[in-house]
């Protein structure tokens, strides 16, 4: 990024009051993070990003995004007048895509577009420059804070889209202007503001509002809610699936470290567990050939790449027991999944799973943590503990179906479930966790695991 102050004010319909030749390099809305050359944007949020102005300027910013009376604005930086400092990033971003012009590979849907965006990011980046959506930077800040991080040799980008309510992918759509797009699943997540599956699935469709006309839109074969919204879509339409679709895989063999399974008898492998996680590389495979990677770079684009933390990932406890820390996103559909999968494993100690909470799920919120029960077997399940309000209806059921089971349930005092796991947890044991990002299980997953001094002294 290497822009005038003067060009970014024309780029978003602002003004550059002053110092319109200076050089910007990069951008932040963090004005601790902000460099020397640092445009600062000044975010409303808990407070009113102007407050922080003159801490960017200390920490060498270079220019700055205002919306306030100009008669309040410090001197010593170049200022760019603009109506909503919010609207200015977002117009910036596609400005820059512009400007760069790297294709645009957009991802959506209720579970799985992390995995997803991971991927594809490693398939493509066998034959391009590439860059991608870093953590959860998924949303109308995120997404145009990532395009702007972006750099200049980027031939490919791939940006996750997330979203709450009806309208945000549609804005998300509007600035990144997609090439492809591609939607995971239909599952329950944010259901509450929603109100049904056929809410969330029109929802996640707006990713094609703004795609290219002659661009592509993969979606999941058993996705009937989906099917009827692409009659009208005059873009490519393909769809994926286990063993059904236009891209078509089929499970060879699942372990706790790698799943192997083939499209077209070309057999493909990926280090992580689950016929979920399948349905992922589905969606990779197919953009990587629609931007023309053969079988074998979309192999091993697939074979090495690398999973943002805590999505589906293997640690260790302090005292040797293996961990499965799935504990950034939770619905219903994903929840099953991977108790699913999970039950499955073969493992010398017990299986024991931690659930949590399930978030935004309304009205119908009892009965979706309720049917968590029928993935529960204590056959192939030896313990269960669960955390949260939510979670009381499940272990009533559990207590119900089976009085046998070897299930604690705790609703909100964090110190005392881990101590609980920490007193039951034997070293050759396998321990699930698995709940919604907001209760926070990832607390749970650091005081058990390895730490890194410890590592490191190993």
């Amino acid at each position: 990024m290497k822009f005038t102050v003067q060009e970014i004010a024309q780029a978003v319909n602002g003004v550059a009051v002053n110092e319109e030749t200076a050089i910007v390099t990069s951008l932040e809305f963090d004005s601790r993070k902000i460099k020397p050359g640092g445009l600062f944007v000044p975010l409303a949020g808990q407070r009113d990003g102007h407050e922080f102005v003159e801490m960017a300027k200390a920490n060498g910013a270079t220019a700055t995004f205002w919306s306030r009376d100009l008669t309040e604005a410090p001197s010593g930086l170049a200022i760019i007048q603009v109506a909503d400092v919010l609207q200015a990033l977002q117009i910036l971003a596609t400005y820059y895509l512009a400007v760069i012009n790297p294709d645009v590979i957009a991802i959506t849907g209720s579970n799985g577009k992390t995995t997803t965006k991971d991927m594809t990011e490693a398939v493509l980046a066998k034959k391009y420059q590439t860059y991608k959506t870093q953590g959860n930077y998924n949303n109308n800040i995120g997404l145009p804070y990532t395009v702007l991080q972006m750099p200049e040799a980027t031939e490919k980008i791939i940006l996750e889209m997330g979203m709450d309510h009806a309208g945000e992918i549609a804005l998300l759509s509007e600035i990144a202007e997609p090439d492809v797009a591609a939607i995971t699943m239909i599952g329950e997540a944010h259901i509450e503001n929603l109100g049904s599956r056929e809410g969330i699935a029109q929802a996640k469709m707006e990713i094609a509002e703004n795609l290219n006309e002659d661009g592509l839109l993969l979606i999941p074969y058993n996705e009937p809610l989906l099917t009827p919204l692409t009659r009208k879509i005059m873009q490519t339409v393909t769809t994926f699936g286990i063993e059904e679709g236009v891209i078509a895989g089929k499970i060879l063999a699942e372990q706790a470290h790698k799943t192997i399974f083939s499209i077209n008898d070309e057999i493909f492998e990926i280090p992580v567990l689950g016929a979920y996680n399948v349905t992922n590389a589905l969606i990779a495979y197919g953009i990587g050939q629609w931007f023309g990677l053969s079988d074998e770079e979309i192999r091993q684009g697939l074979a090495d790449f690398q999973l943002t933390q805590n999505r589906t990932q293997w640690l260790k406890a302090e005292n040797g027991a293996d961990l499965l820390s799935d504990v950034y996103n939770a619905n219903p559909t994903a929840m099953a999944l991977v108790l699913d999968t999970f039950a499955e494993l073969p493992q010398e100690g017990a299986k024991k799973v931690l659930l949590g909470d399930m978030l935004s799920l309304g009205k119908d919120s009892p009965a979706m943590h309720a049917a968590m029960a029928e993935h529960i077997n204590p056959e192939k399940i030896q313990e269960v503990f669960l955390f949260g309000p939510e979670m009381q209806v499940l272990a009533e059921k559990l207590n119900a179906v089976y009085p046998n089971l070897a299930l604690t349930y705790i609703a909100e005092d964090m110190t005392q479930l881990i101590q609980t796991l920490q007193e039951n947890l034997q070293p050759r044991d396998t321990l699930l966790l698995k709940a919604s990002n907001g209760m926070h299980l990832n607390q749970v997953v650091d005081a058990l695991k390895v730490s890194e001094n410890k590592k490191e002294i190993d």
